[in-house]
This record gives structure tokens, C-alpha cells and sequence, in this order.
């Protein structure tokens, strides 16, 4: 009697250890494949935020290479064809007015040339990047003020401080689609810019006066919503859209620092400044 408790005693311990192995072996098994499907999603946003990122810097250089054109046709091309009429002229004038007329001309091409090396600056992207997100949109406030399509105001709260380089690139994009959306569709006649800086959260609002459109048709309103979103989704933020026929439309772009460093750390570890 005592023989057959001790084989079932030596078979049930037996019995028990190999379950548990099993057990142990599927439970490995599942954190294995866990981890690797874990890093094929990192992967997968990684090459997803890279594509993103390299299509937003194209589309800035596309929208900066319209803006040269158009500064070229408009301002140095007729700075120059002035400078050539002043200089036609001088052949019948006294010694005193050519005089006049050349220095006017010198101070017109010394113009022209400072404007064609601040256009020469903004072909290039590192330039670009290096100004920072509060320089950057602030110029192309100045650019839409000058155009006279639209007024815009642009304001700054707190204290700036660096997103990365990368977020920073694709905000400046997020905005540069929002302006564009307000400009092309809404009719607006007023942009309002901010940029909230705190310890807490940043914030980047576009606000138009446009006709807007009732926040249930935000998903046929075409892809440049749905590009923003998605955007800004990819950099860790929010993007909260409110708009109503007649009363305009709010584009609000909101980052927790906090979660914007962790968020950071977790996927794109050389991104930060």
C-alpha cells in the first residue's frame, strides 16, 4: 500500500512539474511574441513619423519656393525694372539729378539684395529649423499681413521653450495647412494665431472668422483635417477642431510637456534638442 502512495505521490509530483513547465514555456512563448509585436509597432510608427516628417519639410520647401516665386515676380523683379528705367534716364538729365537719380538706384539694389539673401535664407531647411517655432510662424504671419488677403494677428504667451526640432517642423506644418484651409475655403477675413507656453501645457491656436462648417461634417470636409489630425497624433499631441456655420472655425494643437518628453523617450529617443 505504501509503494502505490509513493508512485502516485512520485507520479503526481511528476504530472505536476511537467504542467508547470508548460505552463512556464507558453507563458515565455506569449511574452516573446508580446515583445516583438511590440517592437514591430514601434518600428512601424517610427517609419511612419520619419515618412510624415520628411513629406512635411517637403511641403514647407514647396510652399516656400511659391512664396520666392511670387516675392521675385511681385517686388525684386519691379525693384530692378525701376532701377533700369532711373539709369535709362540719366543720359538727359543735369549733373544734379543723375546724381540723385543713381543714388536712388544704389539704395534700390542694395534693397533688392537684401531681400534676395533673406529669400536665399529661407531656401534653406536648416535655417528654417534653427529659427525656432515663435520666429518661424511669425514670419509667415508677416508674409500673410503683406499679402492683404487676410489680417493676421500672432501672439505669444509665457515663456518659449523648445518642443524638438521635429514637433516643432511638423506644428509649423499643422499651421501652415490650417492657414492654408482658412485662406482657400472659409473666406475669412481675420486670422488669430497664439502660442501658449507653461510649465503644464502648450497650446497652438488657429482661429478664423470664416464660414466654418458644423463639427459633424469634420469627416467630409476633405483630407487636410484628417492630415492635421493625424499629424499631430504622430508627435504626441492633441487637435481639437470647433467650428459652426457662420461663426468661424478653432484649431487648437495641444501638448503636455511632461507626456511630450515621455512620449519622446519612448519612441523617437534622438529627436529632442
Amino acid at each position: 500500500m505504501k509503494n502505490n502512495e509513493l508512485y502516485l505521490v512520485f507520479f503526481s509530483s511528476i504530472f505536476f512539474f511537467f504542467c508547470l513547465s508548460i505552463f512556464i514555456i507558453y507563458f515565455i512563448f506569449l511574452y516573446q511574441k508580446k515583445q516583438i509585436k511590440n517592437k514591430q509597432e514601434k518600428e512601424n510608427l517610427q517609419s511612419t513619423f520619419r515618412q510624415e516628417l520628411l513629406k512635411a519639410q517637403n511641403e514647407i520647401q514647396e510652399q516656400t519656393l511659391t512664396y520666392v516665386s511670387r516675392e521675385i515676380h511681385d517686388n525684386i523683379t519691379q525693384v530692378l525694372s525701376f532701377v533700369k528705367l532711373n539709369l535709362a534716364m540719366t543720359g538727359t538729365l543735369s549733373e544734379f539729378e543723375r546724381s540723385q537719380k543713381v543714388e536712388e538706384s544704389r539704395k534700390l539694389i542694395a534693397q533688392a539684395i537684401g531681400d534676395l539673401r533673406d529669400l536665399s535664407k529661407s531656401l534653406n531647411f536648416e535655417h528654417i529649423v534653427k529659427q525656432g517655432l515663435v520666429k518661424t510662424i511669425e514670419i509667415e504671419v508677416d508674409r500673410i499681413n503683406k499679402s492683404g488677403i487676410v489680417d493676421a494677428a500672432f501672439v505669444v504667451k509665457g515663456n518659449p521653450y523648445p518642443l524638438s526640432d521635429q514637433r516643432e517642423l511638423v506644428l509649423f506644418r499643422i499651421f501652415q495647412e490650417a492657414v492654408n484651409n482658412s485662406l482657400k475655403h472659409a473666406g475669412a477675413n481675420l486670422l488669430k494665431i497664439s502660442l501658449q507656453y507653461s510649465d503644464q501645457i502648450f497650446i497652438l491656436t488657429i482661429e478664423d472668422d470664416g464660414a466654418g462648417f458644423l463639427n459633424n461634417d469634420l469627416q467630409k470636409e476633405g483630407s487636410g483635417l484628417k492630415n492635421m489630425q493625424s499629424r499631430a497624433t504622430l508627435i504626441g499631441a492633441v487637435l481639437t477642431i470647433n467650428s459652426d456655420i457662420g461663426k468661424g472655425c478653432c484649431i487648437k494643437i495641444t501638448i503636455d510637456p511632461l507626456l511630450q518628453q515621455l512620449y519622446a523617450n519612448a519612441n523617437y529617443p534622438n529627436s529632442t534638442r
